[in-house]
């Protein structure tokens, strides 16, 4: 018994009759629509209930993609196999057996079907929906662009905030600025000479050592067959250099150090 089941319904089926992946699972937007649909139903029992989720899908379902579909109401497979059959006896839904399997589906004579005409307008209407998505879409993606803008930007609270953290560093660096041109003096002269004099100490050890290195190491060195570079790393040894110290800097730093010193006595 097709009842009006046209060919084109069979889309859905593989070739052995078994339902193709996807078919009878409902979506959350068919779920929504099944629910609505079936609120003021849902005290008029089960048949009721599985020929309205039937027309809503109208696309061929089996016994468990209802059942499945009707869980929320609690309903067993068996209950909703028998209600499919007796609607199916009664012509309001058709069927087709496949084997030991009944593929149901709403009788297609109750759907108003587009023509070509209509379907034409229909892709046309689609079009234009695309389009105004597209646009929709795009000015979403402007205003949120903006919005992640301006969250990077420091609040109201957070700017008085910040000021407030400048102005007393202005303040405190003013005062230091104010006692320099007052002639205040922030070391005193005996701390001073000790920090000049510790400074010209390891200075002087510095150049003394590295001179003393460098002896040795051209000594060591001299007729090894080893390449000077790869038997540095070898050993562990690294140069000033190696590490990004001038040693002729702090001689500069301490040869004018030292003619300050002149100068002042």
């Amino acid at each position: 018994m097709l009842n009006g089941w046209g060919a084109g319904s069979w889309g859905v089926l593989d070739g052995v009759g078994k339902m193709a992946p996807g078919a009878g699972d409902l979506t959350k937007v068919e779920h929504a629509r099944l629910e609505k649909a079936t609120a003021e139903q849902r005290p008029l029992g089960i048949v009721e209930l599985t020929i309205t989720m039937t027309v809503q899908q109208n696309k061929p379902l089996n016994s468990q993609n209802v059942a499945d579909a009707l869980q929320k109401f609690n309903l067993k497979k068996t209950a909703v196999q028998k209600a499919l059959d007796a609607l199916a006896d009664s012509g309001q839904i058709s069927f087709k057996e496949y084997g030991k399997q009944k593929i149901y589906i709403a009788r297609q004579d109750q759907f108003d079907i587009p023509n070509a005409e209509e379907l034409e307008e229909m892709k046309k209407a689609n079009s234009k929906l695309q389009e105004e998505l597209a646009d929709q879409k795009k000015a979403i993606s402007e205003v949120e662009s903006e919005v992640r803008g301006l969250q990077s930007n420091l609040t109201l609270e957070e700017i008085k905030s910040e000021e407030i953290k400048l102005q007393s560093e202005v303040q405190e660096m003013e005062e230091k600025l104010n006692k320099l041109r007052n002639g205040v003096i922030l070391v005193k002269p005996e701390d001073k000479k000790v920090i000049e004099d510790s400074f010209a100490e390891k200075v002087n050890q510095w150049r003394k050592r590295k001179r003393m290195f460098k002896e040795l190491w051209d000594n060591i060195t001299e007729n090894s067959p080893k390449d000077q570079k790869e038997f540095k790393e070898e050993l562990g040894l690294e140069y000033d250099e190696d590490v990004d110290v001038n040693l002729q800097s702090y001689i500069d730093m301490l040869a004018s150090l030292n003619k300050r010193r002149k100068i002042s006595r």
